[in-house]
């Protein structure tokens, strides 16, 4: 009874393992976005204007920071 309890369990391990490993493995390659009339890069190739669009999202998130943080400040209670 304690060799099916372990088989069951080794089992079990594996299947987790399997869908962590194909969960990983779909998360490592993000889908760049598209943008009309913009060539597209070759597989494994950044694109060319990667440094770009990072400078373009870092402002966005400081943007979006700082609305957060206005929108939270609270008058003095005197």
């Amino acid at each position: 009874m304690r060799m099916f309890g372990l088989l069951g369990l080794v089992l079990a391990l594996v299947i987790v393992g399997l869908l962590a490993k194909k969960q990983l493995a779909t998360t490592a390659a993000p889908a760049l976005s598209v943008v009309p009339g913009a060539e597209s890069p070759a597989p494994g190739e950044a694109p060319a204007n990667a440094r770009a669009q990072v400078q373009q999202v870092q402002t966005q998130v400081n943007q979006a920071l700082d609305a957060a943080a206005q929108a939270r400040k609270m008058p003095d209670d005197n």
